[in-house]
């Protein structure tokens, strides 16, 4: 099996949460390195990637230059803008990128969805936003088996799990996420919404997804196809659960004469490496990161094996 090397380029929350993930349960992943812009004194995600034995550096993407012949894949934990730097200079390099901001350079993944179908075409993959990798399986899942005509999903985030970043792009966030319904769930139309609640304690990530598919739809059908996703995309995210399996609920104000429209509820609940439980959200985006590594790894794995076959 492949083994893919390995650097988060990005210190921040995310990264850092990314960094336990990796060195907690990376199968065919080694992390060689955490790359930021400050001095490491200046910088807690550097100095826990030191305290966790991991080679840092404080050079932003000259650190990734010095270090590219030892590396395979980049995880960018950035921003959309950096992101859009950076992208030219590790397809220069020769590095797979792993892209969890809004950049949207490369194709948009869900690890169990469409990964299989564009990683071997391409050098960087987006890994849309925490609603789509929560929202877009299930989307996928109906969609597989009844035709999905539209789909809407809610996601509710607890509001101090959002920082400014999250806060700053929202529009990115509906646009984005609404795209991934369509171009990888398979909706012909599709929209997002997100709600940031400010209850205490802070709620989990809770998720509502509305697909409005054919009257003659076989429902039973449709929920085994949901299950089945869900246990798939529990291989990477522990904390994914389906709450509310798919079901049909009369709306008076519709006037659905060949459609009907299923309600599909689900949680996300973090690991706990190092953001709180409650921040799903986060959890989810470093969670499908990995997951999106480790098919890449598996399937240059597979690869291999074949030419020595």
């Amino acid at each position: 099996m492949s083994q893919l090397s390995a650097a988060i380029v990005g210190p921040g929350n995310i990264g850092t949460d990314l960094m336990y993930k990796i060195l907690d349960r990376g199968e065919h992943v080694e992390l060689e390195a955490m790359v930021g812009i400050l001095p490491v004194e200046e910088s807690d995600g550097l100095q826990a990637a030191q305290e966790a034995g991991v080679d840092v550096g404080t050079e932003g993407i000259e650190s990734v230059r010095e270090r590219a012949g030892d590396l395979d894949i980049v995880f960018e934990a950035t921003s959309a803008s950096i992101h859009t730097d950076h992208a030219p200079v590790y397809d220069e390099l020769g590095l797979f990128a792993v892209d969890m901001t809004p950049a949207a350079v490369g194709p948009l993944a869900v690890p169990v969805v469409n990964l299989d179908d564009v990683a071997d075409d391409v050098n960087n993959v987006n890994m849309i936003t925490c609603g789509g990798q929560a929202t877009i399986p299930l989307v996928h899942a109906v969609d597989r088996v009844a035709d999905v005509q539209y789909a809407e999903i809610v996601a509710t985030i607890a509001s101090k799990s959002a920082g400014p970043g999250t806060r700053h792009n929202i529009d990115e966030f509906t646009q984005t996420t609404a795209n991934g319904i369509e171009r990888v769930g398979g909706a012909d139309e599709g929209k997002a919404i997100i709600v940031l609640n400010p209850a205490e304690p802070p709620i989990m990530m809770r998720n509502t997804v509305y697909t409005e598919v054919p009257a003659d739809a076989d429902v039973e059908e449709i929920r085994d196809s949901v299950s089945r996703i869900e246990a798939e995309v529990q291989s990477y995210v522990p904390g994914y659960e389906v709450t509310l399996d798919p079901l049909v609920k009369e709306n008076h104000d519709l006037d659905l004469d060949d459609t009907k429209v299923l309600t599909t509820m689900l949680q996300v609940e973090g690991e706990g490496q190092h953001l709180p439980e409650y921040a799903g959200n986060l959890d989810i985006m470093t969670s499908a990161a990995l997951g999106a590594a480790e098919r890449i790894a598996e399937r240059r794995g597979a690869d291999v094996a074949e030419v020595v076959e």
